[in-house]
């Protein structure tokens, strides 16, 4: 059932190009995971609920002192040597895979932290464009190795929200703070459960081989690019429609107040908007009590509701994502949704461990018969986050 391209990542491998390329042994190595979310999507920019974990499939970092004052970059996951980055590199200075490494050294300076010149060396295995937060891996592996090399003392909880600028203004990606929490906060065994306004936590757990289930992630590998505009559109909009509600963020409004504003922004593109937003956060609050009361497949509707309303009020699926879904549920999956910001990138489903197999030819199938790339599949268990590996 599963199968990948990517070869996972080795801690020695990463330790030993660091060596040939620098000619020196690394400080360290850190590892920050990937991470997908179970459900609560597009809620985290609007202060909302969001229930992600940490995957196994994460960003090494090999990073060692420097005596110069900026940053050597490598990623053997591309050509090229080393990437040269000013120690006064400012937004709009640094493109492509480096931007997210010299956003996170510039968060930390512009928020008064003494960070050096260090020099590092990147790998990873979580799938660039998927929707599984490759960039947020990257970030946290990142600012988890400055913290520690140059002894800053910053909290998790901070240090999230320092990558999650990076990512915002650096970067210019408008992305909340869900995948950098779940990134540095993830624990084996649960599903993170956040409130993103306050930024507390509570590990929830989640265990469905205990349950004859599998958490089946299917990538559709169609292009997940949101620094394309969409993503900050649906930000726009919703940040539109909270002020015109006289609210600080579409969290504050609840299910009940719905009809009033049907009534008052009726066929406004604006309602649908608020819509998923406010019924995510309720689908969200109700899978977490589904879980707490040992009732996992109770949880199948609910995501394949989120599905419906990403789709038809929020405007993010794409084909693949469609198609996957309804030929996942069609093949046996309990329930199913896309994850991630959307117009491509991943979908979860929920499968029966004895179904795993023909969900996955079901898609498969459907897919060829779209014209769609053959999807690539794995099984998710939830993993540990960031942390020194070596």
């Amino acid at each position: 059932m599963t199968d990948s391209t990517v070869t996972a990542p080795d801690v020695t491998g990463v330790a030993s190009a660091f060596a040939e390329t620098f000619g020196r042994g690394a400080d360290g190595v850190w590892a920050a995971p990937g991470r997908v979310n179970v459900i609560g999507e597009h809620t985290d920019y609007n202060d909302g609920f969001v229930l992600p974990m940490a995957l196994p499939q994460s960003v090494l970092v090999a990073a060692g002192h420097s005596r110069e004052a900026g940053l050597r970059a490598v990623s053997l996951q591309e050509d090229g040597g080393p990437v040269s980055i000013a120690a006064e590199a400012a937004p709009g200075d640094v493109t492509g895979w480096a931007a997210y490494v010299a956003g996170v050294a510039w968060s930390l300076r512009t928020a008064g932290y003494d960070v050096g010149g260090v020099d590092l060396v990147v790998d990873g295995d979580v799938p660039a464009g998927a929707g599984l937060s490759s960039s947020a891996a990257l970030e946290c592996a990142v600012a988890c190795a400055l913290n520690e090399l140059f002894g800053l003392g910053i909290a998790p909880a901070d240090l999230a929200r320092l990558a999650q600028r990076a990512e915002n203004d650096f970067v210019g990606m408008p992305c909340g703070v869900m995948d950098q929490m779940a990134s540095v906060s993830g624990e084996e065994g649960h599903l993170l459960f956040l409130d993103t306004r306050s930024l507390l936590t509570q590990q929830v757990p989640f265990d469905p081989a205990d349950h004859g289930r599998t958490l089946l992630v299917v990538d559709t590998r169609a292009p997940h690019r949101l620094v394309d505009g969409e993503y900050a559109a649906r930000r726009r909009d919703c940040e539109a429609a909270a002020r015109a509600l006289g609210v600080a963020a579409l969290r504050d409004l609840s299910p009940e107040l719905l009809p009033g504003i049907a009534a008052r922004w009726d066929g406004d593109v604006r309602y649908r908007r608020v819509r998923h937003v406010v019924t995510e956060n309720d689908r969200v609050a109700e899978v977490v009590r589904r879980l707490r009361a040992d009732d996992l497949d109770g949880i199948g509707p609910l995501l394949t509701a989120s599905h419906a309303s990403l789709r038809d009020d929020y405007e993010v699926t794409v084909p693949e994502l469609d198609t996957a879904v309804e030929a996942a549920l069609s093949a046996g999956a309990l329930g199913a949704r896309m994850t991630g910001g959307g117009f491509g990138g991943c979908v979860i489903a929920l499968v029966p461990v004895e179904r795993a197999d023909a969900v996955l030819a079901g898609i498969r199938r459907a897919f060829a018969a779209a014209g769609f790339t053959e999807p690539r599949a794995f099984a998710a268990t939830p993993a540990a986050g960031a942390r020194r590996v070596r």
